[in-house]
């Protein structure tokens, strides 16, 4: 298959024994420079995909199809394999199986299917999670969706800082009995916490972020952690940049005494570079 290669370079990362971290990217631009600076592996957050394709916040209005379709121009744009968070898989069971065969037709190397109870229900000020048993509903759904095999599938649970730490190593045991390739934790926030999930599982693990006494990869790879996210920065300076120079040329600043990442230099050589990767064929992974 088209994209089985970048799946497995996913799948070599989990199952190695070091923690790396992923760029964070979002358009055909970010994955392009992700993939130019050596990242192994890119990460598109559900977070991210909302703003950049909606300017909305992370409250599920993005649809399947926008996110799919962001996938798919990223996948295009470059051979960077991309972990994406598909969020509850945007319904039910029967959803989270719909949208494992578009994302996984979009190139996505791997996706996280998370149990957090969305869209929020009315009038609830804290996240809410989905039952066990509606969890794992959703974890079959999803391996039952997958038509390459070696596309990459997470259990995803925030639950160590929602229901508890019990809560969330049982349904991380629940996850893994039915055959998910890894866990993604979210919320932890000690060294005790991780340990104790980390004890209680075999998976490889993706942290979603951690407190700074816990960035040490050396330490997240000796607990099996072998993802560790940094959070977008990414996007959130790119909005910076953006609104800065707009902000100068509406003042009155020419462009040609625009500094920095604003640089029509950067801009061109961006542009130089991916018209040579077109034109070699390497954007659509013909070229070796």
């Amino acid at each position: 298959m088209a994209f089985r290669k970048r799946r497995e370079a996913l799948r070599s990362i989990l199952t190695g024994s070091i923690c790396i971290r992923p760029g964070s990217v979002y358009d055909a631009t970010s994955i392009r420079i992700a993939e130019d600076l050596g990242f192994e592996l890119g990460m598109f957050g559900g977070s991210v995909a909302s703003l950049a394709v909606l300017g909305d916040p992370d409250i599920a209005l993005i649809t399947l199809t926008e996110f799919a379709e962001q996938i798919r121009r990223m996948s295009r744009a470059s051979t960077l394999p991309v972990l994406v968070d598909a969020d509850h898989g945007y319904g039910n069971a029967l959803n989270v199986r719909r949208t494992v065969q578009e994302v996984e037709a979009a190139g996505a190397a791997g996706l996280t299917i998370e149990d957090t109870l969305l869209p929020q229900a009315f009038g609830q000020a804290k996240t809410q999670l989905i039952s066990l048993e509606e969890g794992v509903g959703k974890m079959k759904a999803a391996l039952d969706g997958r038509s390459d095999p070696s596309l990459v599938i997470l259990g995803r649970t925030g639950a160590v800082s929602i229901t508890g730490l019990d809560d969330a190593i049982a349904r991380a045991r629940a996850y893994e009995a039915v055959g998910v390739d890894g866990l993604f934790f979210t919320g932890i926030k000690s060294r005790g916490e991780l340990e104790a999930l980390s004890a209680a599982t075999t998976l490889p693990i993706v942290l979603g972020g951690a407190p700074e006494e816990m960035t040490a990869l050396d330490y997240l790879a000796s607990r099996r952690v072998r993802i560790a996210l940094q959070g977008h920065a990414p996007f959130a300076a790119a909005t910076q940049a953006v609104y800065e120079t707009l902000k100068a040329l509406r003042e009155g600043t020419s462009p040609k005494n625009l500094k920095g990442i604003a640089s029509s230099e950067l801009t061109g050589r961006v542009m130089r570079e991916a018209e040579t990767k077109a034109r070699s064929g390497e954007f659509l992974g013909l070229k070796k």
